[in-house]
């Protein structure tokens, strides 16, 4: 297995970095630490912090997508089964919640390339969870009373508000009642 260049290093170090202590409590210096490297070498891969932000956000975006292509499963055991990898995640980095929501939450006024980034982001992951949730209705595992985009956006809304309040609490429960009602109640799934 190929060692990782800096540039993914780096990357690596800053998705731990802001997920741990937050975009703005993190430094140059405080990542290319994380990531074993000179803070020199910071800036012969990024322009600046922005700059390895929409990295991260992009391979967050990644990660997302990957999570839901397991082809061997229903759409909706799929469909749980990213929740389910997600929250894992969040327990793993003691409960702070979405890397996402937070970089939102904490640089809302971002620059624009960050900004766009996060929106493209939160637009992809809407756009599959339609999409299995289209494959989930085809096949008749929920019913086709809602519009996949729709539901789908407020399946992501829903659980970003349950996220933040997964960080107050830190604990699962927030996600207990996501699980519960909207994938439950509204969609009739039992895991």
């Amino acid at each position: 297995m190929p060692r990782p260049s800096v540039r993914d290093k780096l990357i690596a170090a800053a998705v731990d970095a802001f997920h741990t202590r937050g975009y703005k409590a993190c430094t140059i210096e405080d990542i290319a630490d994380r990531a074993k490297v000179f803070k020199g070498s910071f800036y012969n891969h990024f322009k600046s912090k922005e700059a390895l932000a929409v990295e991260v956000v992009q391979l967050y975006d990644k990660m997302l997508a990957d999570s839901l292509l397991n082809d061997d499963e229903s759409p909706m055991r799929r469909l749980r089964l990213h929740f389910d990898f997600l929250l894992a995640r969040y327990q793993r980095f003691g409960f702070r919640g979405c890397l996402l929501g937070n970089l939102t939450t904490e640089v809302g006024e971002a620059g624009p390339a960050l900004r766009t980034a996060l929106v493209t982001a939160f637009d992809r992951w809407c756009g599959r969870v339609a999409e299995v949730l289209r494959q989930a209705q085809a096949e008749g595992e929920i019913k086709n009373v809602h519009d996949p985009e729709e539901l789908a956006r407020y399946l992501v809304n829903s659980w970003e508000g349950a996220t933040t309040r997964l960080k107050l609490v830190k604990n699962q429960e927030p996600m207990d009642d996501f699980f519960a009602l909207a994938l439950g109640s509204l969609l009739g799934y039992k895991k």
